[in-house]
């Protein structure tokens, strides 16, 4: 288990990013088609390690959740390349789901949500945690600004 920090902490980025949340509805009778219908071994695991080996493809870096994984992106733009680019695991994987899902109802569910967050306009904390979430991303540094949420903010508004 990673070593606590003690303390708060907040973790801050510079320039906007963007946060991008995926996550699938488990198919407790059917884990085996719930399994392929995500892409199998080349679903979202080999997907982030394909994009964490490439500094350039915009991918800051993620939380693995069930299930939610979150994730830290450059630009918009960037994601929307990995996501159509036929040559990487995305698109294949996408076109595979969505012709399983047209023909199976019973098809795994999946949701995703795409949020662009302008630069200092966001606050993260973490008490007595081992990095995570935004703080893995760039990591974290000792919260200097007020104790409340909207200090945070506005300390993050000047910074900008």
């Amino acid at each position: 288990m990673p070593e606590r920090r003690k303390g708060r902490w907040t973790a801050e980025i510079e320039g906007d990013f963007v946060v991008f949340l995926i996550g699938t509805l488990p198919s407790p009778r059917h884990p085996v088609a719930w399994f392929r219908d995500l892409g199998g071994r080349r679903g979202m695991k080999h997907m982030l390690d394909e994009l964490m080996a490439d500094p350039d493809s915009g991918l800051l870096g993620y939380t693995m959740g069930f299930p939610v994984i979150v994730q830290y992106w450059r630009s918009f733009e960037q994601l929307e390349k990995y996501a159509g680019e036929p040559a990487l695991s995305h698109a294949p994987a996408q076109k595979q789901y969505w012709r399983r899902a047209s023909k199976n109802g019973q098809a795994a569910g999946i949701w995703h949500e795409t949020f662009l967050v302008r630069d200092g306009e966001y606050e993260a904390v973490y008490g007595n945690m081992p990095g995570f979430g935004l703080g893995t991303v760039r990591g974290s540094q000792l919260v200097r600004a007020g104790g409340s949420a909207r200090d945070r903010l506005r300390h993050n508004k000047k910074s900008a």
